[in-house]
């Protein structure tokens, strides 16, 4: 995705099982390296997860 993922869009870098196809390709974008998952921000669940992630989408999606 050239000019990044929108929020709200699957990265289309994920395989049918939700993994990242490029994990250890230099093409790999920098934010996905940083992202550092923790406790706090992925819960219990799949689905704690999501939600965790699709709020920081929100939150660092840029203005109009």
């Amino acid at each position: 995705m050239p000019d990044g993922k929108p929020a709200g869009v699957r990265c289309i870098q994920l395989d049918e099982q939700e993994r990242c196809k490029i994990f250890d390709h230099p093409d790999r974008p920098a934010v996905c390296g940083q992202l550092q998952p923790s406790h706090e921000m992925c819960g219990d669940s799949r689905e704690a997860a999501l939600l965790g992630l699709g709020w920081l989408e929100q939150q660092t999606r840029p203005g109009p």
